[in-house]
Parts: C-alpha cells; sequence; structure tokens
C-alpha cells in the first residue's frame, strides 16, 4: 500500500492527563505530546481514550491549546468534539480551529436512538458547520449505534469530510470499508481496532488510531512503515509486540477500567500522574503495582 492522503500514518488517541485538582496537567500534555511527535505520530485529543466525555469545555480548551502549541505543525493534529449537544460540538469545532487544529473529529451523539436518516443528516449539518475538516468516527462500543456503511459512502462525498475512523471490531466491515474508500484520494480510512493494524494497512487502510500508542508511538510508527512498504513479516512481528503491550492494561479489563490502567502505564513512564476523572475510578495500589511490573518486564 503506498496510499498517502492527508489523514494517514499513525494518530494516536491522546491521554488526558490531569492533576490532584481534576484539571488538565499543561506540563504533562507537553510531555505527552512531545513524546508522540518524536516518534513522527500525530496526536488526536478528546477522544475516548481522552476521557473527553468527563472533561468540561474550558478544560478541553486549555488541553488543545498546550497540545497545538508543542505540536507547532510537525505532525498533524486532531481533537474530538462529541457533545449530546449539537450547538457544543459546532462551538468546539470553532473554537479548536481557532486554536490551529488540523482536523475534527465526531462520533454520533449518544442518548438517542438514531435512524440512518438521522445520522447522515446530523454528520452532514455538522461538517457545513465545522471551519476545518470533520473525521467521522464509528464506535458502536460507547455510542450504542453502527454507522451503516451507506451513510458513510454518502458522507464520504461530502466536501468537508475528510475521513472515517472505525472502531467496530467486525472483521467483513472491516474488509468493506477498505474496498470502499482506499481508492479515494479525497477520504481516509483510519482503523480503531489496533490489533488489526497490520491487516488493515496490508490491505489498503490508511491510517492506525491505537491506545497503546501513548506508550510505544514509535513502535507503531515502524509497523506503519513495515506495511506500507510491504514488509509483512517485520509488520506481523511488530503487531505481536504491541498486542502483548496491549493486554498489560486491557486483558479482563472493561474500557472505564483499562483506561485507568493505560494511565499507570503512562505514568510508569513518567508522562503523567494516575488520576481519571468521575465516573472511571483509579486502581487500587496492588493493581497498580502489577501492571507497572509487566509493563517493566515487556519494555526492558
Amino acid at each position: 500500500m503506498t496510499s498517502r492522503k492527508k489523514y494517514s500514518g499513525v494518530v494516536v488517541p491522546m491521554v488526558s492527563p490531569f492533576t490532584n485538582s481534576n484539571k488538565v496537567d499543561t506540563r504533562a500534555v507537553a510531555k505527552i505530546t512531545e513524546h508522540l511527535v518524536a516518534a513522527k505520530t500525530s496526536p488526536f485529543v478528546l477522544g475516548t481514550t481522552g476521557e473527553a466525555a468527563s472533561i468540561p469545555l474550558d478544560q478541553k480548551v486549555k488541553l488543545v491549546s498546550e497540545m497545538v502549541s508543542v505540536t507547532n505543525k510537525k505532525e498533524l493534529t486532531y481533537a474530538g468534539i462529541d457533545s449530546t449537544c449539537f450547538q457544543i460540538s459546532v462551538e468546539m469545532a470553532r473554537q479548536f480551529a481557532d486554536l490551529g487544529v488540523d482536523a475534527v473529529v465526531a462520533h454520533l451523539p449518544e442518548y438517542y436512538p438514531l435512524t440512518p436518516n438521522h445520522m447522515l443528516q446530523y454528520f452532514e449539518k455538522l461538517a457545513d458547520a465545522s471551519p476545518v475538516p470533520l473525521i467521522v468516527y464509528n464506535i458502536p462500543g460507547t455510542t450504542g449505534m453502527s454507522i451503516p456503511l451507506d451513510v458513510l459512502e454518502t458522507l464520504s462525498k461530502h466536501p468537508n469530510i475528510s475521513g472515517l475512523k472505525d472502531s467496530e471490531r467486525d472483521p467483513a466491515r472491516l474488509d468493506k470499508c477498505i474496498t470502499l474508500w482506499k481508492d479515494n484520494s479525497d477520504f481516509s480510512f483510519l482503523i480503531g481496532w489496533a490489533a488489526q493494524s497490520t491487516y488493515a494497512l496490508l490491505n489498503g487502510a490508511d491510517g492506525i488510531v491505537p491506545s497503546t500508542g501513548n506508550i510505544v508511538p514509535g513502535m507503531y510508527r515502524d509497523l506503519y512503515n513495515a506495511a506500507i512498504k510491504g514488509e509483512r513479516e517485520q509488520a506481523e512481528t511488530l503487531q505481536k509486540a504491541t498486542n502483548d503491550i496491549s493486554l498489560v492494561y486491557q486483558k479482563d479489563r472493561i474500557l472505564s477500567q483499562s483506561l485507568a490502567a493505560l494511565k499507570v502505564c503512562m505514568h510508569s513512564l513518567g508522562l503523567c500522574e494516575k488520576v481519571v476523572l468521575p465516573p472511571i475510578l483509579a486502581l487500587s495500589l496492588l493493581e497498580a503495582q502489577q501492571i507497572e511490573i509487566a509493563l517493566k518486564e515487556l519494555m526492558n
């Protein structure tokens, strides 16, 4: 796969670091951003991994501002604008665009069940109102709804919708997404199912969005480089290594628990505190110690 669409490569759904007073830790934001940019990966703030649903708007602005100032156009930047209130999403798109993000990302608003027509019109209106390109985000695990592929194909033709991040764990859907958009120069397909990164890239996906990229961004950059060069064996070796690291904080944990565990991993690397925002709970001291030991063994 040789595509080099604008929205491609390794996009890391960045952890949001907090102080003990539950405010955005700007020093840690800078440290994590530098960690990602040094590995030639693109930060995506205020996504699921970034606990976006729990952060007040003023703190979101603070986080985006710090991230963009550190990135300083060295890599593309993405920011989530999810809200159950359409106007708040539009306001975030405008504020984040003013701060300098390259693209905004939005999934379906939770709470109300939506028909395919609801979904189509929602994203069309959001893209019309956004001053920067919109990346549509499909994540049934949190929204409770899957965006149909025919809706996404229609959205792919919108002049201000530039791609899809799909985190639905469905092999048949993955293959259909690749087939639909691998040859579309104006629409990127980014996979949010990290364990399938190598498979997706070798078959024509444009990029990967791995949460474990917070821990080992350089390893995912190497995986991406190997895959787009067709170096299957090297890419698959790196896939296994990154999968093993992911298991340290994901195995036998639901999403809210794994996010707290990921913060422990980041803390063990000296990148941020272990603080998570309600309703997520911090891990026990014993569990945190077990994670730190397991990660250290894999990283050495």
